[in-house]
């Protein structure tokens, strides 16, 4: 499912800058790297954008990029709540993809 620009909670001018990157990262999938892409370990990595828009993100078996969350980057590191968050929904997702599994 795709959020709607209005529902990430940015300005326009931040709107096209995630829009620009996730169409990156669906262009170029995992041979995504710096700058526009870093890993966070743990199989969570952020899309980063020039004007401090980061999106989290894991890939999935299927090819699949699933995207956890997004914020500005307003300082030099990332706040540990906000990764906190990030780690939890990509533990989210496994648990969900594991359930599915189940049932198959």
């Amino acid at each position: 499912m795709r959020p709607s620009s209005s529902s990430l909670g940015l300005d326009s001018t931040l709107k096209d800058e995630a829009a620009a990157l996730l169409r990156i990262a669906q262009a170029r999938g995992n041979a995504l790297r710096e700058p526009h892409s870093k890993s966070l370990g743990g199989g969570l990595l952020e899309l980063r954008g020039k004007r401090g828009v980061r999106i989290f993100f894991t890939f999935r078996p299927g090819r699949r990029i699933v995207v956890l969350d997004v914020f500005v980057k307003k300082r030099q590191d990332i706040p540990s709540s906000v990764l906190d968050r990030a780690h939890g929904y990509k533990r989210a997702v496994e648990a969900a993809d594991a359930k599915k599994g189940e049932r198959a």
